[in-house]
């Protein structure tokens, strides 16, 4: 009865507080499954069953790629492909993604400098960060710096992808690793721009590279529609702040066309290309007119 109400308790705290939950026996197969899965993922790191995938972020005015999102997958040794909205949070909770998220930077520089020397050596490759790696003391950016120059890459090789929500962390630890990455010349995204208690001090205060627009604003783009507007207000936005835009969630040549229209510098989704392995990226890379081996972009 105990283990119960604990349990309908920390239901009842993940609503807001303030207010009550009663247990009922799909808490307890949530719990399972979860304890389930951090069991795993202890495992899962060490016997190499995280895979990087990649999408192409694409300059919408040329229609060329000089830059990709890195994005973690887990192929479980018997379940298969598992969702990233099934074991990151669990990643967080455990801090476990500290780990993981040193190994997808390191595997994205290696890739990265391999990419630099066979298609584009302006090329860039952009990984996502939790919340929970600037918050921990274990987290340290000196050694990914440090790394980076060790591979002979320079800081614009990688961009770091951050949250709005970060941005309302005035931690210390979180604004001084930010600074980190901006003296190191590591350029930073902020994602789902627009969806959250979004200040117009955050670009500017941090050091912002770039916006991304949410994909719930490309969704239902259409001309003189309210979405069109506000991408168009975001896009005039960051450029007066020297910031560049990336639109997420493309599906659509109309979509592609309005963002472009409204001076949109990159675009991403599916349109141009599902996230695919590496191999799978330099055959669409090869397809666009990119030869490995030396040659420069087409």
């Amino acid at each position: 009865m105990l283990k119960n109400a604990d349990q309908a308790m920390y239901a009842a705290k993940d609503k807001g507080r303030n207010c009550y939950q009663y247990f009922t026996p799909s808490m307890q197969e949530r719990a399972t499954s979860r304890a389930l899965v951090v069991r795993d993922l202890r495992c899962a790191l060490p016997e190499n069953q995280f895979r990087l995938c990649y999408q192409p972020i694409v300059e919408l005015a040329t229609g060329k790629i000089h830059k990709a999102e890195a994005l973690l997958r887990w192929h479980h040794a018997t379940r298969g492909l598992v969702s990233p909205a099934a074991f990151i949070p669990a990643a967080e909770d455990t801090r476990l993604i500290i780990d993981i998220g040193d190994w997808v930077f390191r595997e994205a520089v290696r890739q990265c400098a391999y990419w630099r020397e066979t298609t584009h050596p302006g090329f860039q490759i952009t990984i996502n960060t939790s919340p929970v790696q600037y918050r921990h003391d274990n987290f340290d950016v000196e050694d990914w710096i440090s790394h980076m120059r060790a591979m002979g890459l320079p800081g614009p090789a990688i961009s770091v992808e951050i949250t709005e929500g970060l941005l309302m962390d005035s931690a210390t630890k979180v604004t001084d690793k930010l600074l980190m990455f901006r003296d190191a010349g590591i350029q930073v995204s902020l994602d789902d721009f627009g969806t959250g208690y979004s200040s117009l001090s955050y670009p500017k205060k941090f050091d912002i590279d770039y916006l991304k627009i949410d994909r719930s604003f490309v969704r239902n783009l259409e001309p003189n529609s309210d979405d069109m507007a506000l991408c168009e207000a975001i896009i005039v936005m960051a450029h007066k702040l020297g910031l560049k835009v990336i639109g997420a969630g493309i599906e659509t040549e109309a979509q592609r066309d309005l963002l472009a229209a409204a001076g949109c510098d990159y675009g991403q989704g599916y349109l141009f290309s599902r996230p695919v392995s590496a191999e799978g990226f330099e055959k669409l890379l090869d397809s666009r007119g990119v030869r490995f081996g030396g040659m420069g972009l087409g």
